[in-house]
Formats: structure tokens, sequence, C-alpha cells
């Protein structure tokens, strides 16, 4: 294995650790009264600065996947412009989208998802699974597109405990799930609107009914006996709705939040909301790594993307000025493939009033 592969891993790995204990991505979708159809999510990593950039690919630009043994996978050359927001590396874009209006986003998958194991003898097919939002983004303008093209690739993993599965949008307001167990890929249509991680898609939809009771606003008073039980206080009828950063319980939480939203106006409106709504999952640095003293939030950066107006929305932990790429401004004809850090300057930016 070359020294560039081995630096290529142990940064992976790094961003890895211990992944069964460090994962909290959470994603939501809000459609606006205007038809604008938005895809949000979280990211996460609390074990120091995660190098994070926004990507550009331009139309025509020639690539090719990582495999466990080196840059030597499958060649392709993007058909669509790009734009995404990578970690570690700019091949492995976390959230994106195309001109096409195709989004798809990465969310880690640990011990559920499973990829066919890795044949060198197959490399001019295969697709490192942390490279394929790029694949797809650069190949597919539709869901089932997507679903097409991935039955000609071999999918695997750069790093052992690194399974992701994908979220995939159109700016119709469709939405898959993309998750690949025992090497077999598995597409589920996602109606619920939200995903985290493991368990499986099918997992968490059966279990939105253990909370069947929960419901917006106020619960009514209640006699216990010879007592009357009144609320404590607003939206009590949400009491048992769970609290914690367990990916089971965020896609209930976000369930329940996004599908009790209001819808808003238009698409701006709405990509606010999503961020007022993502702000509740947020993760205090010292839930995920109490000896962690530098980084403000595990929840490294949040993203919107407005799938209608071809529009990405995104803030960082060290700056939560909300920054935006459109796609109508860039001529994917003559912008060179380029990668820039999300925080020019890594910093709060505070406006002095007084």
């Amino acid at each position: 294995m070359n020294r560039i592969m081995k630096t290529l891993l142990v940064g992976v790995a790094a961003m890895i650790g211990d992944i069964h204990t460090s994962v909290a991505c959470t994603g939501i979708s809000l459609t606006a009264t205007d038809g604008s159809y938005i895809q949000a999510r979280t990211i996460e990593w609390a074990y120091g600065p995660l190098k994070s950039e926004y990507v550009i690919i331009p139309r025509g630009q020639e690539l090719q996947s990582y495999t466990p043994t080196g840059m030597n996978g499958l060649r392709f050359k993007a058909r669509y412009g790009v734009v995404g927001l990578a970690v570690v590396e700019r091949e492995f874009i976390a959230e994106g989208i195309n001109e096409a209006g195709l989004s798809a986003g990465l969310f880690f998958f640990p011990r559920y998802g499973s990829y066919e194991g890795y044949d060198s003898a197959h490399n001019d097919h295969t697709l490192a699974d942390l490279q394929l939002v790029q694949w797809m983004l650069t190949q597919c303008a539709t869901i089932d597109e997507v679903k097409t093209a991935v039955e000609h690739v071999c999918i695997v993993g750069l790093e052992k405990s690194a399974v992701v599965h994908w979220r995939i949008g159109e700016p119709s307001g469709r939405q898959v799930v993309m998750e690949i167990v025992g090497g077999e890929v598995h597409f589920y249509e996602n109606e619920v609107g939200v995903l985290t991680n493991a368990p499986g898609y099918e997992w968490q939809v059966a279990n939105l009914e253990n909370y069947v009771n929960l419901r917006p606003g106020s619960a009514e008073n209640y006699t216990l006996g010879g007592v009357t039980l009144e609320p404590l206080g607003g939206s009590s009828a949400m009491l048992g709705l769970p609290g914690d950063f367990t990916p089971p319980s965020r896609f209930v939480r976000a369930a329940f939040f996004r599908n009790t939203a209001p819808k808003r106006a238009t698409g701006l409106d709405t990509v606010l909301e999503a961020f007022h709504l993502l702000n509740n999952f947020d993760v205090p640095i010292a839930i995920e790594n109490p000896s962690e003293h530098t980084l403000p939030s595990a929840t490294q950066w949040t993203s919107a993307i407005d799938l209608t107006s071809r529009t990405v929305y995104y803030k960082t932990a060290y700056n939560s000025q909300i920054r935006s790429i459109s796609l109508a401004n860039i001529d994917f004809d003559r912008i060179e493939y380029a990668s820039y850090p999300l925080d020019k300057v890594a910093e709060e930016q505070i406006e002095e009033v007084y």
C-alpha cells in the first residue's frame, strides 16, 4: 500500500474512531407552500476538528474511486456539475446536490450495514462507500437512475467499521433511503422524512409505534382517584418524547418535530425552519467526549439544501452565520474542480449593537 493511501486510511480511521459511540447525524426534509423541497442535516464528530470543505465539481471532470489498496477503482466523468460538503477528503462528499436537482448524503450505519467483499479483480467497477455520493451526483439526475446505476458497481468500504447508508432526494419531494446489508442493496421510500443512523430504516419506522400517544400541544386534565392531574406547562402532550442522543431517540424526536412543523411559504422560509428544528439536535461536546475541551460542539456543521432552487446553505460550530452557495451562479463548463474550508476563519461573528 502506498504512502498516500496509508495516510488516507489513517484519516478515515481517525474520523471514525469508536463509531458505535461517536455518531449522531440527524436528517430531516421539509416542503414549502410554494413547492420548494428542502433536505437538511447535522454532522457530528467529537474527537477534534473535522476537516470539512465545500467542493465544486465541473461538468466533464475526470474522477476515480479509491479502493482499500489505493486510488485504483472505477474511473468516471462528471455528467453534471456538483456542489457538496465533504469531510476528510474532497472526494468524500457527505451532503450535496447536482445541477439536475438530485441531492444525496451519507449517514454512518455501524453494525447493521455490510458490503460485499473487496476483490481487486473488479477494481474497474469498484466504488468506495464514502465516494458514492460524489459518483451518484456526477452521474445521475433521478432516483430511478441511481437505482439502475448501482446495479453495475461494487460498493466497498475503505475502513471496516465505517459502514454508511444514504439519503437520496429529488426536487419533486421524493426521497429514498439506500442501505446495503449482507452485500445486498435495499431502497426504502422515506415517507417519514427523517434519517439518523443504526438500526435500519424499517426498524426505526416500526419503533415510532412505541410513541403512538404523543401529540403536539397540551394534554387534557386527568382524574386519578380523587386527584385531578393537570399539565405543569406547555407541550405536555409530548411527555415521553425521548430526549437522549442515541440514533433511535433522535429519529423519533426528528419525526415528531418535522411532521408537526408549520408549513412555511417559501423555500428560504423553509430552510430557516429546518435550521431551527435542527438546533434541537446540536450535541454538547461533553456528551460525546468528556475529555474534549477545545471543540465548541460535537455538531460540527449543519446544512440545508433547497433542491428546487439548487442552493446549499450551511453553518458551523465555529460560526453560526448561515452561508449559501447557489448552483445558478456557477458556470460548470468553466469552473475548476476545487474545494475550500467551510470556515475562512474558525470563529463566531459577533455584532456589537451597543
